[in-house]
Formats: structure tokens, sequence, C-alpha cells
């Protein structure tokens, strides 16, 4: 199967349910963007977390190293940027600063950017390998 088609399919399963967490926490004008944040940490800790275990994969060679970019490609390149989202991170930040809520566009920032960093690397370290 074409490598590509990995990424196609994860993006679909990824932004489905970037859509469904979406519907499950709506964010209110001027309100905290807690679906984003979400995703984005969830998705910060996975992509580590698959790192440690691919990059585990790729180490043993033999059959466990097989397939390992189809299960990159999939997962981190397609279901995890499909479910994440910077864009939307972005925009949202803009929109909070934009009706008066400075303050809060700043610290959903700087929550924001520590708490995806701290996932990552959690994600990492509790990966296996």
């Amino acid at each position: 199967m074409p490598l590509w088609i990995w990424v196609a399919l994860g993006s679909a399963v990824g932004g489905v349910a970037r859509f469904a967490v979406s519907r499950l926490l709506p964010t209110v004008p001027g309100g905290w963007p807690l679906a984003t944040m979400l995703v984005n940490v969830v998705g910060s800790f996975s992509i580590g977390w698959i790192a440690a275990l691919l990059s585990a994969r790729a180490a043993a060679g033999g059959a466990a190293a097989q397939g390992v970019e189809a299960l990159r490609l999939f997962w981190m390149t397609g279901v995890l940027g499909g479910f994440t989202t910077y864009s939307a991170f972005a925009l949202e930040t803009v929109n909070l600063a934009s009706t008066g809520e400075a303050l809060r566009a700043v610290l959903y920032v700087l929550a924001t950017v520590a708490l995806c960093l701290l996932a990552a690397l959690a994600g990492r370290a509790l990966g296996p390998g």
C-alpha cells in the first residue's frame, strides 16, 4: 500500500476524534478553549510515547522493525496530525486577546506550551524502550 494512504487514513481518524472532542467540550465566547488544549496535550503525550515505541522497534531490527515507517506515518503524521491543532490554538488565542481577554490569552499560551512540552517529555519517558 502506498505510504500516503496511511497518512490519509490516519488523518481521517484523528480529524474525527478532534471533532468529537470539540463537540463534547464546546468553547463559549471568551471562555477557556479546553477542547483544543486537551487534544494538544493528549496529542503531545501520545506522540512522545509513539516515538519511543517506534524507536525501540526500529532498534530491535528484523521483523519488529518492519512497518515502522507505515506506523509512524499513520499514527504520528496522520492520526496525531489530524487530532492536534496548532491553527485552532492560534486563532483561539487571537480571539481571546481581541475580545478584551488579553491576560487569559497569555495564560492560555503559557499553559498550553508548558503542558504540551511536559506531556511530550512524559510520553517519551514512559514509552516502551
